[in-house]
């Protein structure tokens, strides 16, 4: 299953290459937003946007399952009333496990506010280097941990306890091979989540 985690952007440098206007990102986040829906869930719709023009064609490809849920990452310029009401959960970032179980708390309050009985999941992005000593204890690096698998199982299970629906692996400050961090996440620590 393909779960896509769409954003505003916050790079101040990145917007210009685009001609967009930095300031009015959220606006153009939410109308954006809404025309992947469209453009995904019609065949050959008529839309027109300030964005442009499309009639007589079509987007493709075009998700083989009935949608493809979209998780807005960060806030994207839109308080959380919105993204409870527009997105199909809510993907945002690492922090202590009692932060992040108030920030998950918050998000669980406000999508019962808006539609009561109704679940929306919360994801969150986790960068780790895995060190080849399995005992390794934790030490913060940027958006996550170096440390050995026992103690991201340790982490794991806080974050499963405390609501974290999907946590997503980041390898990018990884000092070992990626294949050998999968095979040794795969055979030690995913089994315990299947």
């Amino acid at each position: 299953m393909l779960l896509l985690g769409v954003a505003s952007g916050d790079r101040l440098v990145e917007f210009p290459a685009f001609g967009v206007d930095f300031e009015s990102r959220g606006l153009a986040f939410r109308e954006k937003f809404e025309l992947i829906k469209i453009y995904w869930g019609n065949n050959f719709p008529h839309v027109e946007s300030r964005f442009g023009y499309l009639n007589g064609a079509d987007v493709i490809p075009k998700p083989l399952a009935s949608h493809v849920p979209l998780l807005v990452t960060g806030h994207s310029q839109q308080d959380l009333t919105w993204i409870a009401e527009h997105a199909d959960g809510w993907m945002s970032y690492p922090r202590s496990i009692e932060a992040q179980e108030q920030v998950i708390m918050r998000w669980r309050n406000t999508v019962e506010t808006v539609l009561p009985g109704q679940y929306k999941p919360f994801t969150q992005s986790y960068f780790i280097d895995l060190c080849d000593n399995p005992n390794e204890a934790p030490t913060p690096i940027h958006l996550g941990h170096r440390l050995g698998r026992n103690a991201l199982l340790v982490h794991l299970r806080a974050s499963r306890r405390i609501g974290v629906d999907h946590l997503i692996f980041n390898l990018k400050y990884g000092k070992r091979p990626a294949d050998e961090v999968l095979q040794e996440l795969a055979e030690f620590v995913l089994p315990e989540f299947e």
